[in-house]
């Protein structure tokens, strides 16, 4: 399928996404956000193990379209953040494990969409903020993904102050997962989304869904659902192959795919 805004290529198993209005600084305008959604779901039902998500340019994202909000109603204005929050929701409901590779500037909404995707790596040089802060428009919205990333205070001292901070700080926050050098990103990226793609494919997609409902639950809560989630897991072919070939000393044989849940 060919996009407007975006490169969609694959590489074996993985699928990459590319934000491609580097003219326009890949903001997340209403037709970017739109079509991002679709081809993140249109993966999400191929065989694709893996998703990168990056951006072409000088900046990753410098979020949300301001002439999008320009004289907007306030139908206008909620359909914009209404379409923000399902691609953000997208991203997290997809069968397979989306890393960003951020090789530059993610802001705002930019960084919303860093903070929404299950791993991230960036370059050294790269760096994060939610601006609204020192501007007129608090960042309500990105202030979402990101605290549920690097927790209140530190979110917290982003959105007040709007200052950017460095790979390295958005590293040792827990924005992302780690920091390499330029010349680095893109090997290292591939590395991450391989490790975190081995095994059942069925499975991975099982124990992503199962982590986005039980991690902000209450502890009691989140192990109620969780022990029945595992124990109905365990039972289902991949996971007594695994079992299987552990106890045998074998190489394990994967078959399942995650639209063999619903069978």
């Amino acid at each position: 399928m060919l996009y407007q805004h975006l490169t969609v290529t694959t590489d074996g198993p993985i699928a990459t996404v590319a934000l491609n209005r580097p003219d326009k600084r890949n903001a997340l305008a209403l037709d970017v956000m739109r079509e991002l959604t679709q081809a993140l779901r249109a993966i999400g039902h191929t065989d694709a193990r893996g998703v990168i998500l990056a951006a072409n340019g000088p900046v990753f994202s410098a979020g949300h379209n301001f002439a999008d909000m320009a004289g907007a109603t306030l139908e206008q204005a909620r359909e914009l953040f209404l379409v923000c929050t399902e691609m953000m929701n997208t991203l997290q409901s997809l069968p397979q494990p989306v890393v960003a590779r951020v090789h530059a500037l993610a802001t705002a909404g930019g960084c919303q969409l860093v903070a929404s995707c299950d791993l991230a790596v960036a370059a050294d040089t790269a760096s994060f903020a939610i601006p609204g802060g020192k501007a007129g428009l608090f960042c309500h919205t990105p202030l979402v993904a990101v605290a549920r990333n690097i927790g209140r205070k530190r979110a917290l001292e982003l959105a007040l102050t709007g200052d950017a901070i460095d790979a390295a700080t958005a590293a040792d926050w827990g924005l992302i997962n780690k920091a390499v050098p330029p010349d680095q990103l893109t090997a290292a990226t591939l590395d991450l989304v391989q490790r975190a793609t081995r095994g059942s494919a069925l499975s991975k997609a099982l124990g992503k869904q199962a982590f986005y409902h039980q991690v902000d639950l209450p502890q009691p809560a989140a192990y109620d659902y969780a022990v029945e989630r595992m124990a109905c897991a365990s039972l289902m072919p991949d996971a007594q192959e695994g079992i299987s070939a552990f106890l045998e000393k074998r190489a394990a044989r994967y078959v399942q795919r995650p639209r063999d849940a619903s069978k």
